[in-house]
């Protein structure tokens, strides 16, 4: 199967395009720019990942996005901090979903990255979504996915479908998957902040942490 990957260097996206390249032919990995604080390391880590596994990688830079974004990605203030135990706490998981929202971001990757697919010839495109967070982000959900590749087949003369090999899964399994395809986890950037180190106090780096720990005791 011939694939575009969207790579963000975090967990999620480094999984899954492992799973792409041992099923297929990666024929390009997109990593978008669209003001976030983490923009550099995720750049970074994606380009590793890419030099890795050996495909190519382009950086899409979005500046009409980074225009309309006000939320705690791109701005860096408030971004949600919560306690460990709380991450699965569905009200507090909706509140700090709120507060890091991209308006239609995963939408308009996904569409970029098919027109990079049709024109490429590949009839996928690959995302790594994930069930632990589908719950907060409808946009990581597997309805999204199917919704996705349904209006996808209008869009495309190769009605390019959407493929994500971790919608079923939660994080710790995604580490679990990770480690026995042998994937680099020491290459991942899961912070939400930018930086040479990751913060680990953000939301992200807290249940990227919890993941890892827990992925080692299976």
């Amino acid at each position: 199967m011939k694939c575009v990957v969207l790579l963000s260097g975090g967990l999620d996206s480094a999984v899954s395009l492992a799973c792409a390249r041992r099923d297929g032919a990666v024929l390009l990995c997109l990593t978008f720019d669209y003001g976030q604080q983490a923009v550099k390391p995720e750049i970074q880590a994606a380009a590793a990942f890419c030099e890795y596994y050996k495909v190519p990688h382009r950086v899409i830079d979005l500046p009409f996005l980074r225009e309309i974004t006000t939320t705690a990605l791109v701005t860096g203030e408030d971004l949600p901090e919560p306690e460990v135990a709380y991450l699965d706490e569905f009200s507090r998981a909706l509140e700090d979903a709120a507060r890091v929202w991209v308006p239609n971001r995963n939408g308009i990757f996904l569409n970029i990255a098919a027109a990079y697919a049709e024109h490429l010839g590949a009839p996928a495109v690959v995302a790594g979504f994930n069930r632990e967070e589908a719950a907060a982000f409808p946009d990581n959900s597997a309805a999204f996915v199917n919704a996705a590749t349904a209006a996808l087949y209008f869009a495309t003369q190769n009605h390019v479908r959407v493929i994500s090999y971790t919608q079923n899964l939660d994080k710790t399994g995604i580490a679990a998957l990770g480690r026995r395809l042998g994937v680099p986890l020491e290459l991942v950037w899961s912070c939400y902040r930018g930086g040479s180190e990751p913060c680990w106090r953000c939301e992200s780096c807290l249940r990227y942490s919890r993941a890892l720990a827990a992925a080692k005791e299976e």
